[in-house]
């Protein structure tokens, strides 16, 4: 027996006096109906209803019961329209994960121009370079940058992103440009992450350099502000070098070796009955950026 559907029938009977007259207007056959009511009292353990062949009345607690599962069914009412209204438009809370970087320079100004679109709505950006777990962290979506590992969540790819190796012009005069990976070993490199090795492809197939860094830095920040002062060659992120290629103070090497460019998506838990409020991120996410980093 589903109960709120038991409270529905028996609200009917009580306000129409009779099980006909609540078979027809639920649809129901009128056995369905005594069924229900049959059921729902012995769940209770009282009778609700006293039937004659000419009449139903309350008993004293169907009274009762009456005016409480009228403000129970009236909750659910309410909670329903809620709920499908913030399906419909964005309101609530938004949380979104992004890396460092990434999400200070281009993640950061979607949220803006987001929460000014939708006033109804207050959101959190979290900032981590550590993979977050969106259903343990209370999140709604996640920017990531790379290729995804096997899992539950639903991915929508906004964009796409080139490694690349730069090193400074001033740089290069001194000490020449490498024309392959493998002449990576005679220069002064800066290892940004935790990997030593870098990775090339040359005739489709894949090439892994190890050089010696004379800087080491999990900061991609650090790396390019030491190559920028001429200390050597880093491979980084498009985006990360963006400002440094765009004033000229970075020149892109060995890009004929480059690997192919990673995927950006937005992950996301679920792709049923998604919420208004993450539908409209990605959403924005798609028509505002240009998140395609060469």
């Amino acid at each position: 027996m589903d109960r709120l559907d038991a409270m529905r029938v028996f609200i009917t009977v009580a306000d129409l006096r009779g099980f006909a007259p609540a078979a027809r207007k639920l649809r129901l056959s009128p056995s369905a109906v005594t069924r229900l009511i049959a059921a729902l009292e012995e769940h209770l353990g009282a009778r609700l209803l006293q039937r004659t062949t000419r009449q139903v009345r309350l008993t004293d607690v169907g009274r009762r019961y009456l005016e409480r599962a009228r403000r129970i069914l009236a909750d659910v009412d309410e909670a329903d329209g809620a709920a499908r209204e913030e399906r419909n438009r964005p309101s609530g809370r938004l949380v979104v994960s992004a890396p460092v970087g990434f999400g200070r320079l281009h993640v950061g100004p979607v949220m803006t121009d987001y929460l000014k679109r939708y006033p109804e709505v207050a959101a959190e950006l979290r900032l981590s370079d550590n993979l977050v777990n969106l259903v343990e962290d209370a999140v709604d979506a996640a920017v990531r940058i790379g290729h995804l590992a096997d899992s539950s969540l639903v991915a929508r790819q906004v964009g796409e992103m080139r490694r690349i190796t730069v090193a400074t012009p001033g740089y290069l005069k001194r000490h020449g440009e490498p024309r392959t990976p493998q002449a990576l070993s005679e220069h002064q490199t800066i290892q940004f992450g935790p990997s030593a090795s870098w990775q090339f492809m040359q005739d489709g197939r894949g090439i892994e350099v190890t050089p010696t860094p004379r800087f080491i830095s999990n900061s991609a920040d650090a790396a390019l502000q030491y190559a920028e002062a001429g200390g050597g060659i880093t491979r980084v992120l498009a985006y990360q070098a963006a400002e440094g290629l765009k004033r000229g103070r970075l020149k892109v090497l060995l890009a004929k070796y480059e690997q192919p460019a990673l995927p950006i998506h937005i992950v996301y838990p679920t792709s049923r009955l998604l919420s208004a409020k993450v539908r409209a991120f990605i959403d924005l996410v798609v028509e505002t950026t240009d998140w395609k980093f060469g």
